[in-house]
């Protein structure tokens, strides 16, 4: 615990030190040109950004909600023959709640890209 403690001071003190550096050091000169927002070496834009559409959120979303479930296969594999026909069972039920959740999502059009 106290090995943390020391990390934690070690590291806050550091970074006090490159704040109050940066204060001393950086420049102090100012300009229309040096303030105006910088966007990767090009002038910043002047309109909007278009939104994405709502399809790509879904996409990504649908995309997290079954990686996520399928993580779940891998402890359960590791125990399968400790856990026995009752988890088989529960993974059974598991299984059963993603793939209706992917009917669902199959029948809303879910994975069509072009609609």
């Amino acid at each position: 615990m106290t090995e943390v403690l020391v990390v934690f001071a070690l590291f806050g003190a550091l970074g006090a030190a490159l704040v109050f550096l940066n204060a001393l050091l950086g420049p102090r000169r100012h300009s229309p040109v040096k303030d105006t927002p910088f966007e990767c070496g090009s002038p910043p834009l002047e309109r909007e950004i278009k939104p994405f559409p709502v399809k790509f959120y879904l996409v990504a979303f649908l995309f997290l909600v079954f990686d996520i479930e399928i993580v779940f296969f891998f402890p359960w594999a590791v125990v399968f023959r400790e856990l026995g026909p009752a988890g088989l069972a529960v993974m059974g039920a598991f299984v059963f709640v993603l793939a209706v959740g992917f009917a669902y999502a199959w029948k809303k059009g879910a994975f069509q890209w072009d609609s």
